[in-house]
């Protein structure tokens, strides 16, 4: 378990608990709050002992910090665009006393390859947007829009930055949506990132699937296994054992 440090809370925000390690993050309700998918993503991605790893769109750090929690890797950093969330993110790695192994690095998702060196990263992960344009929003300016829509960077953006900064052979893990399926593979193999693991993820038995959990590796040769399904809910509306089991819920 950890000891918490304490660190100041700005109005609105609030500890959440992680239930890994004792860890809480800190979050603002009015702005965007992590959701599932984050959670599934960080207990897909595997990093290799002694590993670095790098979260593009790490909005308040969700995905390191659980990811320090869970694997034998040795460095983790977030890149984050917003300011507010950038804040927020160092301020919960400096609550959980991670400073040595998490750092936050407040930049631009197609900038990046002018932040980090190429081919420096082990392993990159993105719970990026997952929703083409702004088009129709009343406020494209906002955290939850920018968070949810293509707005500041595009599928293409993640994907290329991502082919940039990881090591060859090394590994990309990202959280979509399954329509969108057709175009990250073409993408990811645009910048040979081929796809090799996947897993589609289903509210419960009876509904389309919700997410799908996809590895790709630089310069990997064609072949991609597809796991079995994950279900979240059982028939009685609980979590199933899996999520409790594997992902700490």
């Amino acid at each position: 378990m950890s000891s918490l440090t304490d660190v100041p809370l700005k109005e609105g925000e609030r500890f959440d608990d992680l239930q890994r390690n004792g860890y809480e993050i800190i979050q603002d309700p009015a702005r965007f709050c992590f959701g599932m998918d984050a959670v599934l993503l960080s207990g897909f991605a595997g990093v290799p002992e002694g590993g670095t790893v790098l979260d593009l769109g790490t909005g308040t750090g969700i995905i390191p910090i659980l990811l320090s929690a869970k694997t034998a890797g040795s460095h983790f950093t977030g890149l984050e665009v917003q300011a507010e969330s950038a804040d927020m993110a160092r301020r919960s790695v400096i609550h959980n006393n991670l400073t040595e192994k998490v750092d936050i690095v407040e930049g631009d998702i197609r900038e990046a390859a002018n932040l980090f060196s190429a081919a420096s990263f082990d392993t990159v992960v993105s719970n990026p947007p997952y929703m083409t344009g702004g088009h129709g929003l009343v406020n494209p300016e906002a955290p939850r829009a920018i968070a949810r829509h293509e707005i500041l960077c595009t599928l293409e953006d993640v994907v290329k930055t991502a082919a940039t900064l990881v090591k060859p052979g090394g590994a990309f893990y990202m959280v979509h949506r399954p329509f969108r399926l057709a175009e990250i593979f073409s993408v990811m193999q645009k910048y040979k990132l081929e796809p090799k693991r996947m897993r589609l993820v289903y509210p419960n038995m009876e509904k389309e699937p919700s997410m799908v959990l996809i590895e790709g590796r630089r310069g990997g040769k064609p072949r991609i296994t597809v796991e079995k399904p994950l279900i979240i809910y059982d028939e009685n509306g609980e979590y199933t054992k899996e999520i409790l089991e594997t992902y700490g819920y």
